[in-house]
């Protein structure tokens, strides 16, 4: 399990470490390679300047400028305006189930409540433009979930993601929110009903600081959050392609159960599905079906055969295209789904015990993109497509 703070947080530590967060683009990974440098976040806030030869040149002017702009005390003062809370590692109501996940992020911002440790939980995640097929699976399964009081986990987008949650909440039940903007900007605007919904009788979280917008390269890194939180994801519709698959292979590292809506094999809306069922994944036959698995999962009553089907599931695997050995095999590797820019890069490859100078790095991840392996996120940002 992954602990930081052993003891009380101080007050000057929390919020230091609240100004950390909401540094633009700075990710978990940039925050704990911080940390194990400065020691704590009192120490980044305050030693920024003297210790410029340690950092990358564009993170210590990121830090620098966020600094001069973003006093710690101001953004305690718009959360306490909108009563949302910041939780750290060590906070008692952290969620224990992100504490082991690999990657596991550092700070969480939270309107509303938290997903009830006590009960099961299942992430219903798919397409935005779902079918009236997936209309119906996604508003039946989220009803019969929020009525049974189990926990339903998803990214409140359009779709499949907020049709489950809206129709959990009106069954009178649990639903959580993880949003790729700061938790007070409701993302997409055609879903503030269910915004207000989850603010009153569910939670939102996210690891973006108050007022952050929603962007593309937020998405990603914040499915990890959802995949975490759950015991099973179901599918319930996807394209081939689709960023929903992104969720999928964070929930097989994380060790969740993958259950796929299946479809019509000439319906491109359930390639992806039918693509997860072919690998391995579980059927979801029913809503029934689905909580009497997930009661003998969360009570260790599954017996053998379903357990070593399970474990044969290894779900889509991210092959790398480029032979052992090269520059793009090692970079591609490294590669993940959160955004990092080639200084990260090239720190993660010398700890992992093959480095490469910063300059290679560039020069490999332009073929990556134009072959089409790596998408960038903004400038000097690129990740894992």
């Amino acid at each position: 399990m992954f602990t930081l703070y052993e003891n009380e947080i101080s007050r000057e530590e929390r919020l230091c470490a609240l100004w950390l967060c909401s540094v633009p683009w700075i990710g978990s990974a940039t925050v704990y390679r911080l940390l194990a440098e400065y020691g704590s976040c009192t120490a980044i806030y305050h030693e920024t300047e003297s210790r410029r030869e340690v950092l990358p040149a564009k993170t210590y002017h990121t830090l620098l400028t966020q600094k001069e702009k973003v006093r710690p005390e101001a953004l305690e003062e718009q959360m306490e305006r909108t009563g949302m809370r910041f939780l750290l590692p060590g906070d008692p109501d952290y969620p224990e189930r992100l504490l082991n996940i690999p990657d596991p992020t550092f700070g969480l911002f939270l309107l509303g409540n938290l997903p009830p440790a006590d009960r099961p939980s299942v992430a219903v995640i798919g397409a935005r433009g779902c079918s009236a097929y997936g209309t119906e699976v996604a508003k039946e399964l989220g009803s019969a979930l929020g009525a049974a009081g189990i926990s339903v986990i998803s990214g409140m987008a359009v779709g499949v993601d907020g049709l489950a949650q809206m129709a959990a909440v009106d069954a009178g039940g649990y639903s959580c929110a993880v949003l790729g903007s700061g938790a007070d900007v409701c993302y997409p605007r055609s879903n503030r009903r269910l915004y207000e919904a989850l603010r009153e009788r569910g939670g939102i979280l996210s690891t973006y600081g108050p007022g952050t917008p929603a962007v593309a390269g937020h998405f990603p890194p914040r499915n990890r959050i959802v995949s975490g939180l759950c015991d099973f994801l179901v599918v319930v519709e996807a394209r081939q392609q689709s960023g929903t698959l992104i969720t999928v292979d964070m929930a097989l590292e994380q060790g969740r159960e993958i259950y796929a809506v299946p479809g019509r094999i000439t319906d491109r809306l359930s390639d992806g599905c039918n693509g997860l069922l072919g690998q391995g994944a579980q059927v979801y036959l029913s809503p029934e079906i689905l909580i009497r698995e997930l009661l003998e999962y969360t009570e260790g009553r599954i017996d053998d055969e379903k357990s070593r089907r399970r474990k044969s599931f290894s779900g889509r695997e991210s092959a790398n295209p480029y032979p052992k050995g090269t520059d793009l095999h090692v970079i591609f590797s490294a590669l993940d789904f959160t955004p990092q820019t080639p200084e990260e890069l090239a720190q993660r490859l010398e700890k992992s015990g093959t480095p490469l100078p910063t300059e290679t790095i560039r020069l490999s991840l332009m073929s990556l993109l134009l072959e089409g392996t790596a998408t960038q996120v903004s400038q000097n940002t690129f990740r894992k497509s």
